[in-house]
Parts: C-alpha cells; sequence; structure tokens
C-alpha cells in the first residue's frame, strides 16, 4: 500500500474574507492561521502547505477581552544595542499599526521556519473595509 501524497495547486487555493468588527484579537487569530495551514481541509499534510488566502479587513476594530489588557499586553522590539529594547503597549500599537497587531497574532501561531514564512504571505491584512481583492470572489468567515 502506498502513501497518500496530496498534490499541491496554487490556482485551487480558496479567498477567504474575515471580518474583525468588533472581533476578539486571540480567537479569529487562531482560525486565521488553521486556515492558512491548511488544517481546515481533509488533505492536510504538515509538511506541505495546502492552505488558503485570507483577507482580513477591519482590523482597527479588533480588541481584547479583560478591563486592563490594552495597557498590559506589550510588544517587545530589540535593535541588537545595549539599552535598544523597545515596549509597545497593545493600546499604543492599535493606534500606529492595527494591521501589525493582527498580523504579530497569526504569525506567531504559524510553524517557525521556511514553510511558516510561505503560509504567512498567504494573509492579506487591512485596517479599513475596503481591499484591492474583489475579483477572487472570497467567502465570507463567520465564526
Amino acid at each position: 500500500m502506498k502513501t497518500f501524497v496530496p498534490k499541491v495547486d496554487p490556482g485551487r487555493r480558496k479567498w477567504w474574507v474575515v471580518d474583525l468588527e468588533d472581533a476578539i484579537l486571540g480567537r479569529y487569530a487562531t482560525k486565521v492561521a488553521t486556515i492558512l495551514r491548511g488544517k481546515h481541509k481533509p488533505i492536510f499534510t504538515p509538511h506541505l502547505d495546502t492552505g488558503d488566502h485570507v483577507v482580513v479587513i477591519n482590523a482597527k476594530a479588533v480588541r481584547v477581552t479583560g478591563t486592563r489588557k490594552p495597557e498590559q499586553l506589550a510588544y517587545y522590539h530589540y535593535s541588537g544595542y545595549p539599552g535598544g529594547l523597545k515596549k509597545t503597549t497593545f493600546a499604543e500599537q492599535m493606534h500606529k499599526k492595527p494591521e501589525e497587531t493582527f498580523r504579530l497574532a497569526v504569525r506567531r501561531m504559524l510553524p517557525k521556519n521556511r514553510l511558516g514564512r510561505k503560509m504567512f504571505k498567504k494573509l492579506h491584512v487591512y485596517s479599513g473595509s475596503e481591499h484591492p481583492h474583489r475579483a477572487q470572489k472570497p467567502e465570507k468567515l463567520e465564526l
């Protein structure tokens, strides 16, 4: 008996639209990471990229649960120099770059290798409701 290895055809990938209007960050990030990996399909294989494209709109409206969580949740960036550690809170990050907040949440849920970087390129995040991917006829993702 031979092992079944699915054929990955980039032309057959579906496009999904996720609206983050009043959505919780972590819950939607896990769903999006699952779709990017392809774990929602019966042909999922861990060493192949079987996932779909995801278009995320209204990233500026995402929220986190908890009363003090926007001030407690921190994002760190280190420049490599002594004293070069920068700290940004969730509230500051949402004010500056709301797309990057959701993008980071999803990226940290993907594999940390070449395959994960390839999957991450299929994520398209926009802060408003307009996006340039209307021609792909994406499906809505409801949670």
